[in-house]
C-alpha cells in the first residue's frame, strides 16, 4: 500500500493544534476558580459549567474518533490514528500548560484526568506513559498497514491491551472512589440522583495514594500485546513469497 507519511504529519500538527485549545481551556478555567494555582481540594463548580465540561471531553473524543476515521485506510488504522491523535493531544495539553502557567511542576503532581463515568485522577507522569504507547502502537499499525492492508491486532493482543487498559483505568479512579465510598456505596456513586450530595462530598477530596503497582501491571500488559502484535506482524512480513 501507499505509505501514508504525509497523512501522519497532518495528524500530528491537528492533533498538536487540539492539545493547545485543551490547554487554552483549561487557562481560562482556572483563572476562574484557581486564581492563585490548581490544588486540592477542588474548588465548587457552577451546575452548567460542570455539565459543560463533560460535554466538552465527551466532544473531544468523538473529534479524536473522527479524524482516525478520516485518516485510515483499513478499520485497524483507523484506530491507530485514533490513539495516535489521543496520545499527542494529550502530551502536548500538559506542554502547552507548562508553557504558559507553568505547570504541572513535575511529572509526579497530581491532575484531574477525566471525568466520565467518575473522576479520575493520577500524577501527570500517567497519561503520559500511556500516551507514549499509543503512539508506538499506531506507528507500529500504520508500519505494518504500509505493507499489507491485512495487517490487523488479533484476539490474544486485542485481550492484553483491552484488559490493561481496564487495570490502567482502575489504578486513576480507585483513590477517588476509595474516599467516595466513606460516605457513599460503590452504586450510590453512580447514582445521578444524588448529584449535589456526592459533589458537594467530593469537594473535600484530597489525592492520598497513587496505586503505582496496579499502574505497571495494567501497563506491562498493555506493552505485551504491542509485542504480540509487532513480533506476530514482523514475522509475516519476512515470510518468504510465494
Amino acid at each position: 500500500m501507499e505509505n501514508n507519511s504525509k497523512t501522519i504529519i497532518i495528524l500530528i500538527i491537528f492533533s498538536i493544534a487540539m492539545g493547545f485549545l485543551e490547554s487554552a481551556v483549561v487557562v481560562y478555567l482556572r483563572e476562574i476558580y484557581y486564581p492563585n494555582g490548581f490544588t486540592f481540594p477542588l474548588q465548587p463548580i457552577d451546575g452548567p459549567v460542570a455539565l459543560t465540561e463533560i460535554l466538552r471531553e465527551a466532544a473531544t473524543l468523538i473529534m479524536l474518533i473522527t479524524i482516525g476515521m478520516l485518516t485510515g485506510r483499513t478499520n485497524t488504522e483507523r484506530f491507530g490514528f485514533f490513539i495516535m491523535a489521543f496520545g499527542i493531544w494529550d502530551i502536548f495539553y500538559y506542554v502547552f500548560l507548562y508553557l504558559l502557567l507553568g505547570w504541572p511542576e513535575s511529572l509526579f503532581t497530581w491532575d484531574i484526568l477525566f471525568l466520565i463515568p467518575t473522576t479520575w485522577v493520577g500524577p501527570v507522569l500517567g497519561p503520559v506513559i500511556n500516551s507514549l504507547s499509543m503512539i508506538a502502537l499506531a506507528l507500529l499499525i500504520s508500519k505494518f498497514t504500509n505493507y499489507s492492508p491485512k495487517a490487523h491486532i488479533n484476539r490474544n493482543e486485542w485481550l492484553l491491551l483491552i484488559s490493561g487498559s481496564l487495570v490502567v483505568i482502575i489504578s486513576y479512579v480507585e483513590d477517588y472512589i476509595s474516599y467516595m465510598l466513606g460516605k457513599f456505596t460503590f452504586w450510590e456513586i453512580f447514582h445521578p440522583g444524588r448529584v449535589d450530595e456526592l459533589m458537594e462530598y467530593a469537594l473535600d477530596y484530597v489525592p492520598v495514594d497513587f496505586s503505582w503497582w496496579i499502574f505497571i501491571a495494567g501497563q506491562s500488559l498493555i506493552t505485551a500485546g504491542i509485542v504480540l502484535f509487532y513480533r506476530r506482524n514482523s514475522l509475516i512480513l519476512n515470510e518468504p513469497s510465494a
